[in-house]
């Protein structure tokens, strides 16, 4: 009985610690959970062929998991302890840190983008810049923790490489 206790606890600490490194913001979460509302109650259909949408979707939404997941291994590649996604030991200026310093964010739009367009509804046009919006301001407060916890190489590292889409600057 005892054994049986000790392992479910292990296993919650452990899905809880997973959960904790999750990149997933509450913006993304409420703008998908919209975007399908919104699509049952009030359809609004892409134009085109449903068969374009499926496609396109499909493909934007693998696009972003896979910037996830790179960004994700890049991360824990460089820990060097148990890995905290919120506390980064080094700033990480590889992989697609090299292409945006917010690959994560950028990943999940591209999968919300991907889904709505799966689905063939309108609204992810409409909540998607207006979720970027609101995901912007946490985005400028990371910036400010990173330039806190890396004096010397934050402001370069921003300097040359986009907040989230766009040519890399010399």
């Amino acid at each position: 009985m005892a054994a049986d206790i000790s392992a479910a606890h292990t296993l919650a600490a452990r899905l809880k610690a997973v959960y904790e490194n999750l990149p997933l913001p509450a913006p993304v979460v409420a703008g998908m959970a919209l975007d399908l509302l919104l699509a049952r109650l009030r359809p609004l259909p892409l134009p085109g062929p449903r068969s374009v949408h499926r496609l396109a979707g499909a493909g934007l939404v693998v696009a972003g998991m896979g910037l996830n997941a790179w960004a994700l291994a890049e991360r824990r590649r460089r820990s060097t302890g148990p890995f905290e996604l919120e506390r980064p030991e080094e700033l990480v200026a590889t992989g697609p840190y090299a292409v945006t310093r917010h690959p994560m964010y950028v990943g999940w739009w591209l999968i919300q983008l991907g889904a709505g367009t799966l689905a063939g509804s309108s609204w992810v046009l409409v909540l998607l810049p207006a979720e970027v919006l609101v995901e912007h301001r946490s985005v400028l407060d990371e910036e400010a923790t990173l330039t806190e916890l890396f004096p010397q190489s934050y402001p370069d590292y921003a300097q040359r490489i986009p907040r989230y889409l766009g040519l890399p600057r010399t």
